[in-house]
């Protein structure tokens, strides 16, 4: 089958919603599909992936999430992008990624009478309400909004990585219900786990012997709640000197540093920066401890299937797509509250018992419910669906 995949974004650039794309493509290959990936000029090139990028935009080099004036122009030039490819290729489907990748699609999808599959991974308009680009009662968020409920008619199915994204486009934005499926994240448990030998990476890291590690991997920003971890950090040194906190990601990372200094922590925590999500496990594989104080209630959290795999106890806040993730595996803050974070965070230090049990279990269910195979199998099936159906 000869896939076109829409990605509006400056895929690979080792983030969560990139993580996606990258293995429903390899996965889909697996299955012996041929997939060409339609994307923006910047970003990492992977070895094995076709990918097509638009023209260069020499002043453009943004990599990390969050809206972005200059995407209106980007878009259309991937738009560009993409009616070549479909003109060129004659896919037998087109697998649009985020909202303004259904747009795009929808064009090349009438244009030669293709199925089109769209890949949400949240709600446009939420997600510009949680990084602060808009307010709710902007003449721009109701225009954004609508343009939410009227994306709803184009596609043939609507892919989404949680139940709750799945109500939400039911509910808030009148998406058809026989259009949903749910499509969940997924880790490959034979390069996340937790017996990879660290002895030499920690000792890079300066990172003393004997601590606890407390681990965090994403991006650093408001939106990921790493203001409530460097908060929650002095509560649980209260009780735990022998505990360090690796914080791994990007941007912003001189003025976290600061924050730390500010909240007299900066002894017990270091900021690694960028890591490459090639050596992601390496690093997690360090912790004996996670957490994801994500902030969003309707995306996807990613990390945390990393976090299982690498036989890592996990700290949330308490949400419906966290608690889809993890059940009953997972220790669940308070929403937004940094006393509630240290407090799950301490459960876990204090009894090594209880943390030992759950680290065996997170990674179990890792295995057994979230495959990269079994993500790809279940893309395959909407698939066959769409043209059974066309």
């Amino acid at each position: 089958m000869k896939i076109l995949m829409i990605a509006p974004t400056p895929f690979f650039a080792d983030r969560g919603c990139h993580v996606r794309i990258l293995e429903e493509t390899k996965a889909l290959l697996s299955l012996g599909n041929q997939v060409t990936t339609c994307t923006y000029h910047n970003g990492i090139d992977i070895q094995g992936i076709d990918i097509r990028r638009i023209p260069k935009i020499p002043w453009y080099n943004k990599l990390e999430a969050g809206p972005s004036y200059h995407m209106l122009y980007l878009d259309l030039l991937l738009l560009f992008k993409s009616l070549n490819c479909v003109q060129r290729s004659k896919p037998d489907i087109i697998h649009a990624h985020l909202h303004e990748g259904a747009f795009i699609g929808t064009f090349c999808s009438s244009l030669m009478n293709i199925p089109l599959v769209a890949d949400m991974q949240g709600s446009l308009s939420n997600e510009m309400l949680d990084h602060g680009f808009l307010k709710k009662d902007s003449f721009i968020y109701r225009g954004i909004h609508l343009f939410e409920r009227a994306l709803n008619r184009f596609p043939d199915a609507i892919l989404v990585s949680s139940n709750r994204m799945g109500d939400i486009l039911k509910s808030e934005f009148n998406y058809a219900e026989d259009k949903i499926f749910v499509v969940e994240d997924g880790v490959n448990t034979e390069v996340f786990r937790p017996d990879i030998e660290v002895t030499s990476l920690r000792k890079s890291l300066g990172i003393p012997v004997g601590k606890k590690i407390v681990v965090f991997l994403g991006l650093l920003n408001e939106y990921q709640g790493i203001d409530y971890l460097l908060k929650a950090i002095p509560l649980v040194l209260k009780k735990f000197k022998d505990v360090h906190f690796l914080i791994m990601g990007y941007p912003n990372v001189e003025k976290y540093q600061k924050i730390a200094i500010e909240l007299g922590i900066k002894d017990f925590v270091t900021f690694t920066g960028k890591i490459d999500y090639s050596r992601a496990n390496e690093y997690l594989a360090l912790g004996d401890i996670a957490v994801s104080p994500k902030i969003s209630e309707t995306e996807s959290n990613g990390k945390i299937y990393n976090y299982m795999a690498s036989g890592l106890p996990t700290v949330v806040f308490d949400n419906e797509v966290n608690r889809d993730i993890l059940d009953n595996l997972g220790l669940y803050a308070t929403p937004k509250n940094y006393y509630s974070l240290a407090d799950k965070i301490c459960t876990v230090l204090m009894d090594e018992e209880f943390s030992k049990r759950l680290a065996i279990e997170v990674r179990e269910k890792a295995v057994r419910d979230y495959s990269w195979k079994r993500t790809g199998e279940k893309i395959m099936s909407v698939y066959r669906r769409l043209l059974i159906n066309n």
